[in-house]
C-alpha cells in the first residue's frame, strides 16, 4: 500500500466517524431544544446552530491548514467537535440552553472539517484523478450517515442506564465518534500540505497571482517546459527555485478580490454555496411539509434516508466524471437535476395531497443535485486558482456554504407558513437562477468534452487542445480571464 493511499484512508476513517457521530444527534437535537425551552419553534434552532458553528470555524481551519498543514487544522476540528458534543450533554444536564446551543456549534466544527477533508484528498492525489480522491472521501459520509441514526436508540438506552437523560444518551456516541476521528486525522503524515501544488500546475507560483489556470498531464507539462525555457532554465531548474521562492498564503480579502476578478473561480464558489442553500432550504423544510400533511414519522424517515443516500452514495460517480469529461459537466448535470427536483416539489405543492413517491424522488434528486454541485464545484475551484490562493477561496467557499445554509434554515420556517411548500421551492428557484447568471462569463472560459476553447481556436499556431483537465478548466482561461478582470 502506497502512502498516498494510506493518508487517503485516514481521511476516509475520520470522515466516516465523523459522519456517524453527526448522524447519531442529528435525530434528537431539535427534541432537546424543545424540551429545554418548552417551545416547538426553539427546535428549528438545534439544526442551525450546527450550520452556523460549521459557517464560523471553517475559515479559521482554513487558515490554520494553510500555516501548519492538513493534519492540525483536522485534528483541531474534530477536536472541538468532540468537546461539543461533552458541552451538549452538560447543557442538557444543567437544563441551560446557552450551553447547549454553544455545543450544537462546537458540534459544527466537525462538520466544517469533514467538508475540508475532501481538500486534502486532493492535496495528496495526482492532479488526473482528484475529482475521485475528492468524491471518495464525500462518499465515505454515506457510511456513516447510515450507521449514525442507527445509534440513536442505544445511545438512548445507555444515557438512562447511565442515569442521564435519555435524549441526551446519543451524544456520548457523536462524543466518541468525534474523539476517534480525532485520532484518525491525528495520525496523517506531517507532509500533507495545503493548497498543494502539483507538478504540471504552470503558473500556480507567479507572484502577480494573473494565472488562474490549473492543467495537468501533458499539457501541463509542456506549458512548464516552455516556461523554462524561456528563462533559460530547464524544468527541473525551474521547480527547485519555485520551492525556494513560493509565494505566500493569499489574505481573505486578497484571495478574494482575485477570485472576483475572475469569472471561473468565482463561480466555482457560487455553485458551491448556492448547492447547500437549495438543499438547506428544501430539506428541512420537507419533514414539516409532510407533517403538515399527516404522514407518519415512519414515512419521513424513509424520506430523509432517501435524500442522505443521493447526497453521497454517487459521489464518486461524479468525481469520475469530473476527471474524463471536466467539471462543467458535472455542474450542468446538477443545474438539470435541480430543476427536475424543483419541478416535482411545485407538482407536489399544488397537488390536492402530498404523493410519498413523488416526495422521495424529489428529495433524492436534491441530493443528487447537492452532490455534483459540491464535486463538480469544489474540482473547478481547486483547479482555477494558484496554489497560494486555494487554501483561502476553500475556507472562504465552506464557510459561506454553510452560513448561507444557516440563512436558509432560519427563514424557510417563516416562509413555509406564508406561503406554503410552493414557496419553498420558488425560494431554490431564485438561488439556482444567480448561480445560473455567474455562469455566464465563465462557461466560454472552460473547456468541454469536444470543444475548443475561443482563444486555442484563434491561434492557428497554437497546439490543440488537451483532453479536459480535472477542474475542466483551459489554458486560454487564464489569458482570458485576467483581461477581464483588468478590463
Amino acid at each position: 500500500m502506497t502512502s498516498h493511499i494510506r493518508e487517503q484512508a485516514k481521511l476516509i476513517t475520520a470522515q466516516l466517524l465523523s459522519g456517524a457521530g453527526i448522524a447519531s444527534g442529528y435525530a434528537v437535537g431539535g427534541l432537546l431544544a424543545e424540551e429545554i425551552t418548552g417551545q416547538t419553534s426553539m427546535a428549528g434552532f438545534a439544526q442551525m446552530s450546527v450550520i452556523l458553528g460549521a459557517g464560523l470555524i471553517a475559515y479559521p481551519l482554513a487558515v490554520l491548514a494553510g500555516r501548519s498543514g492538513r493534519r492540525k487544522a483536522l485534528t483541531l476540528g474534530f477536536g472541538i467537535g468532540t468537546i461539543g458534543a461533552v458541552v451538549v450533554l452538560i447543557g442538557v444536564a444543567l437544563q441551560f440552553l446557552p450551553l447547549f446551543m454553544l455545543g450544537m456549534m462546537m458540534c459544527g466544527s466537525s462538520t466544517a472539517s469533514g467538508l475540508q477533508a475532501r481538500y486534502a484528498a486532493v492535496d495528496l492525489a495526482n492532479p488526473a484523478a482528484a475529482g475521485r480522491a475528492m468524491s471518495l472521501v464525500v462518499w465515505a459520509t454515506t457510511i456513516g450517515s447510515v450507521l449514525g441514526p442507527s445509534f440513536t436508540a442505544p445511545g438512548a438506552h445507555l444515557g438512562e442506564t447511565l442515569g442521564m437523560n435519555g435524549l441526551a444518551g446519543p451524544y456520548l456516541i457523536s462524543m466518541v465518534a468525534f474523539a476517534l476521528a480525532t485520532l484518525s486525522a491525528s495520525t496523517l503524515t506531517k507532509s500533507v500540505a495545503a493548497g498543494t501544488d502539483h507538478p504540471g500546475e504552470p503558473g500556480l507560483d507567479d507572484p502577480d497571482h494573473n494565472s488562474e489556470v490549473t492543467t495537468a498531464g501533458n499539457g501541463g507539462a509542456a506549458s512548464a517546459k516552455d516556461s523554462a525555457s524561456a528563462s533559460g532554465s530547464t524544468p527541473t531548474n525551474r521547480s527547485t527555485s519555485t520551492e525556494a521562492a513560493a509565494p505566500s498564503p493569499m489574505k481573505l480579502g486578497e484571495a478574494l478580490r482575485f477570485a472576483l476578478a475572475r469569472p471561473v473561480p468565482l463561480f466555482a464558489m457560487v455553485t458551491i454555496i448556492a448547492g447547500q442553500m437549495m438543499m438547506t432550504n428544501v430539506m428541512v423544510m420537507t419533514p414539516v411539509h409532510m407533517d403538515h400533511q399527516e404522514f407518519s414519522l415512519g414515512a419521513i424517515g424513509i424520506v430523509v434516508s432517501i435524500h442522505i443516500a443521493g447526497m453521497y452514495a454517487l459521489s464518486p460517480v461524479f468525481g469520475w466524471m469530473a476527471d474524463r469529461w471536466g467539471s462543467g459537466v458535472v455542474i450542468a448535470g446538477g443545474a438539470g437535476i435541480f430543476v427536475l427536483t424543483i419541478a416535482l416539489g411545485v407538482i407536489d405543492a399544488v397537488a390536492p395531497e402530498s404523493s410519498m413517491v413523488l416526495l422521495s424522488t424529489a428529495l433524492s434528486l436534491l441530493g443528487i443535485g447537492w452532490s455534483m454541485f459540491l464535486i463538480g464545484g469544489s474540482s473547478l475551484l481547486t483547479a482555477s486558482v494558484p496554489a497560494h490562493a486555494k487554501v483561502p477561496l476553500q475556507g472562504a467557499s465552506d464557510s459561506a456554504m454553510n452560513l448561507g445554509g444557516a440563512l436558509m434554515a432560519a427563514m424557510a420556517g417563516s416562509v413555509l407558513g406564508t406561503g406554503g411548500f410552493l414557496w419553498i421551492n420558488l425560494m431554490a428557484t431564485f438561488v439556482l437562477l444567480i448561480a445560473v447568471g455567474f455562469s455566464i462569463r465563465a462557461i466560454p472560459l472552460m473547456s468541454w468534452p469536444g470543444r475548443r476553447a475561443p482563444a486555442l481556436a484563434e491561434a492557428a499556431d497554437e497546439p490543440p487542445e488537451a483532453p479536459p483537465q480535472p477542474g475542466g478548466v483551459t489554458a486560454a482561461e487564464g489569458t482570458d480571464s485576467r483581461n477581464e478582470g483588468r478590463g
